[in-house]
């Protein structure tokens, strides 16, 4: 029998990371976030193999992050949309952007710049959307629950 200690933490995060963890999923959610939906514009932009960018593809379908809608039939060719789920991993792909820019960017500055209602740089922000406060070094902390009964 396992022990309790030696059991890793139930956590949304690794559960995401299952599904968009490896470096081609991002990339590719973050190519249909800015338009690119074919898979041969997405090879170019990403720099991907095709048969792991076609993998991850497949995973993120599968996942229900996007929903696949053939716009060829000879040959039969594909584009791919964000679902509501796919959707709603914008803010992590802005956030990530954010980080890079500030740490990674170098010199040059960032290597793209988002532009907010046509007048503005965007740049990602987290906050809380019940008091509108950015998290602090010791906030938020996770919540003790208790253990659930035994079957």
């Amino acid at each position: 029998m396992t022990s309790a200690a030696t059991q890793p933490r139930a956590c949304s995060v690794a559960r995401t990371l299952d599904i968009v963890g490896e470096k081609w999923a991002l990339l590719a959610v973050r190519e249909v976030f800015l338009g690119n939906r074919r898979f041969d514009e997405m090879v170019r932009q990403i720099g991907a193999p095709r048969d792991t960018l076609a993998a991850r593809l497949r995973t993120l379908v599968g996942a229900g992050i996007f929903e696949r809608r053939q716009y060829s039939d000879h040959p039969a060719r594909f584009e791919y949309y964000l679902t509501p789920a796919g959707r709603d991993l914008k803010p992590v792909i802005m956030t990530l952007m954010a980080w890079g820019d500030r740490y990674l960017a170098g010199d040059d500055g960032p290597p793209m710049v988002l532009e907010h209602q046509g007048d503005h740089r965007f740049v990602a922000e987290v906050v809380c959307a019940e008091c509108g406060t950015a998290p602090g070094p010791r906030d938020p902390r996770p919540l003790v629950t208790p253990a659930p009964a035994a079957p």
